[in-house]
């Protein structure tokens, strides 16, 4: 860079624009609506005249007789206040004359609830249900109900709204921000009766599928009775229908949540509460960590917390979800060996998933056969039908209402019936029943004599809520677009909210925990569900099945259920090898280490552990990234005269001769602030953050005797940020170093940037407004014009 000319910044050129844009004089909104504007044809149908060859500036007819309107400048709204009036220029026929051409208006009818007797708009008047306007009326007995509950809804956004509504010519109701908090308000007013056999076929290929898969989560995984599977079944999707935003969305229990479950029971076990067969104590405790998880999952969504789904990382969950998987086919291999009773008698059900692979291989001669031939047999069938399924789908889509699993339990159940496979010491259901004796009973979770619970699967809950609202919000995100109804707007905070509600009220009735799934979402959508009316059916259906179909499932046989877990067990590891696949190939060695960490971890210890270290390293990294400052030492091109990333390209860019360039391309908070004051010395030393601070000093002084900072992507600074930097400041004018901002907020701005930075002193300390500039350029320009004033060379 020696042979370089060096940089003239006096005569180096100002990009700026010499004047101002005359997008907004073309555009103006008297043109537009002008009887004599050229924008129109006129009469003679000749067309109108380009911007090219009118003046962009002229004022129009309408503008000239109209001496008390200001005329058009840089900050004229590009479509003025008076075009949302209601003597608008509409015009017959198909309109081509783009954005700004007249639109007929809305009719107000007086007739509809919400706009008065002349006709005038009254905002949030009514519910456009005039049958529910009167009765709310009469039980209250005034109006006043209609204003009282749209001043507890309104909110700041809402008052914004209000004004855009208003100026738009839209009527603005309560029942309109009411319906988008209460979604079933959307879809029951859209609902048509060519939605109904959809709905129902989908709810019953559903119901086909997952019901069986419900009694085995309860009593294979959560080690519960096998109806509180069914309860998540009844409750949760009715609840998620009312309060969901995603219409084909379905929730039900999960494997990896019913293990987990299963976790806690067997560590209530393992510490002197209670036995093996106390039903009624696990179905108690099974209830809490469903409602703990529903809680916690309803405060975050009320604290508008929907970003929780980006704290744990992909590598974290491909990890646990895989060890989950491996978890459970370890766990289903005992009983579908039968060796149930024998690892029972051996303490070997609550050990690691290592202890029960030694104990299987010590005992594989003792295997039960006729057990494992039945489930051997139902794994293969299910298998091979779910394999002939995906490869037919595509060319024959009704293949997916095959409901092969149910035909696997209903076929098997027959069979055992028919041919007393309970007597050859085949294990059955038995009778479905619940521990408390009645098929409803609410219990509270949340109770003060239940507290020793709650502490034991306080973890557990956290972790079983965030997998489930992770999980959902994929499945959300995936089929969410594709829906048959129109104003249903996914939301990440609402969706917490309806799962949160619905696991809550589960958990009151001792259900499993119950999120939402792609893959019952998915059957869902693609058997022709059309609306959360789907939920509703699938509700239906299940709260018929435990009211009278609970005694034909005593001949189902557990080697059965078994093998269709260890069938849903392999879906969650069949992902991982993609995964491992492609970090091998961009040499993520961080990613594969974190899945290596938690899969071992869980397989050689606990789940619990595996969870604790998979939460724990994500949020570790998520603080790690969120606390590094990302500033950056900037160079000048000398082909473009742009500056950039010094650090990116470090031989083609030229520092600038006794100047530091800074960008901080991020808001400073107290979370990125407390290493701020660290890497600019780094800069200032070395020119670079990732020098190490072994080495000597590589920068001398008199180059940083003037600093620059481009605060661009400065947008927010919390009290903290504005601490530090005030520190930074002070202690470069302590030195006689001058400082200059640029690209941030306009001097006596009201925004809240400007505010801290004046407040604080900052302002006064960097020499007045004149130090806070458009772009470096200027600041290189002002760093010039000081030196000369310093050295009395300019007077």
């Amino acid at each position: 860079m020696a042979d370089r000319p060096p940089f003239n910044r006096s005569t180096s050129g100002d990009y700026r624009p010499a004047h101002p844009s005359t997008l907004r004089q073309s555009r103006r909104a008297s043109s537009i609506l002008s009887p004599g504007s050229s924008d129109h044809p006129n009469e003679t149908g000749n067309s109108p005249m380009s911007s090219s060859d009118r003046p962009a500036a002229s004022p129009g007819p309408e503008m000239m007789s109209r001496p008390d309107r200001p005329s058009a400048s840089e900050t004229t709204p590009l479509v003025a206040s008076h075009l949302t009036s209601r003597s608008t220029g509409a015009h017959a026929g198909i309109c081509t004359h783009g954005t700004f051409s007249p639109r007929p208006e809305s009719p107000i009818d007086s007739t509809i609830p919400g706009s008065g007797s002349d006709g005038s708009s009254t905002p949030g008047s009514g519910t456009r249900i005039p049958i529910v306007d009167r009765a709310i009326s009469h039980v209250v007995g005034h109006d006043d109900w209609k204003k009282a509950l749209k001043g507890l809804m309104r909110t700041k956004k809402m008052d914004q709204s209000s004004e855009l509504a208003e100026q738009a010519g839209i009527r603005d109701t309560w029942f309109m921000y009411l319906s988008y908090y209460v979604p079933c308000l959307i879809w029951l007013r859209q609902y048509k009766l060519s939605f109904i056999r959809g709905d129902f076929v989908a709810a019953m290929t559903m119901a086909s599928i997952y019901l069986p898969m419900a009694l085995s989560y309860a009593s294979n995984l959560a080690h519960v009775p096998p109806i509180h599977g069914l309860y998540a079944f009844v409750f949760n999707p009715f609840i998620y229908a009312i309060f969901g935003s995603c219409s084909q969305m379905v929730v039900g229990p999960e494997a990896a949540g019913s293990l987990m479950i299963g976790s806690v029971i067997k560590g209530s076990v393992d510490s002197g509460e209670g036995t093996d067969d106390d039903g009624l104590l696990h179905s108690r405790i099974c209830g809490i960590v469903t409602g703990m998880a529903g809680g916690m999952v309803l405060i975050a969504g009320l604290f508008r917390l929907g970003f929780v789904d980006s704290v744990l990382s992909r590598p974290f969950l491909r990890g646990f979800i895989s060890a989950i998987g491996f978890v459970i086919i370890v766990d289903q291999l005992i009983p579908e060996l039968g060796l149930a009773d024998m690892a029972a008698h051996k303490g070997v059900t609550h050990g690691s998933s290592v202890d029960k692979i030694r104990f299987l291989i010590n005992n594989a001669d003792k295997t039960h056969k006729p057990t494992f031939i039945l489930a051997g047999v139902c794994f293969v069938i299910i298998m091979v039908a779910r394999d002939i399924k995906r490869r037919l789908q595509p060319r024959m889509p009704s293949i997916i209402f095959v409901p092969d699993r149910f035909l696997v339990v209903v076929i098997s159940a027959i069979l055992c019936w028919y041919y007393r496979w309970d007597k050859m010491g085949v294990a059955v259901l038995g009778s479905v029943k619940t521990a408390t004796g009645s098929l409803f009973v609410f219990r509270w979770p949340f109770r003060l004599s239940q507290m020793r619970y709650i502490r034991d699967g306080m973890s557990t809950s956290f972790v079983i809520a965030l997998l489930g609202f992770f999980e959902s919000s994929v499945a959300a995100k995936s089929i969410g677009g594709k829906s048959s109804i129109q104003g249903m707007q996914l939301s990440a905070n609402r969706e917490l909210i309806a799962l949160g509600f619905a696991n809550v009220i589960g958990g009151s009735f001792l259900s499993l925990p119950a999120f939402g799934g792609y893959g019952k979402s998915k059957v869902n959508q693609q058997t022709g569900g059309k609306s959360p009316m789907s939920s509703v059916f699938l509700s239906t259906i299940a709260l018929l099945s435990i009211l009278f179909l609970l005694p034909y499932f005593y001949y189902l046989p557990k080697p059965v259920l078994s093998a269709m877990i260890s069938a849903v067990a392999c879906s969650l590891m069949e992902e991982a090898p993609a995964d491992i696949g492609f970090f091998l190939r961009i040499r993520g060695w961080t990613e594969l280490g974190l899945m290596a960490l938690i899969f071992l971890a869980t397989i050689f210890y606990s789940l619990a552990l595996g969870m604790a270290l998979g939460v724990g390293v994500s949020l570790l990294l998520v603080i790690r990234h969120s606390t590094r400052p990302r500033i950056q030492i900037l160079g000048r091109d000398p082909e473009t005269d742009k500056f950039e990333n010094a650090e990116a390209d470090f031989t083609r860019l030229e520092f600038i001769e006794g100047c530091l360039i800074v960008k901080i391309p991020e808001p400073l908070t107290f979370a990125n602030t407390g290493e701020l004051k660290a890497r600019l010395r780094r800069l200032e030393m070395y020119g670079s953050a990732s020098a190490h601070p072994a080495l000597p000093r590589l920068r001398s002084h008199d180059a940083n005797r003037n600093v620059i900072f481009d605060i661009h992507g400065v947008t927010s600074i919390d009290g903290s940020g504005t601490q530090v930097l005030t520190e930074i400041v002070k202690d470069y004018r302590d030195r006689g170093v001058r400082v200059f901002f640029t690209r941030g907020p306009s001097p006596g701005s009201r925004l809240p940037v400007w505010r801290l930075m004046k407040s604080s002193g900052i302002v006064d300390m960097c020499g007045g407004e004149s130090h806070f500039v458009n772009d470096v350029e200027q600041a290189l320009r002002m760093t010039d014009r000081e030196e000369s004033i310093m050295d009395g060379t300019v007077g």
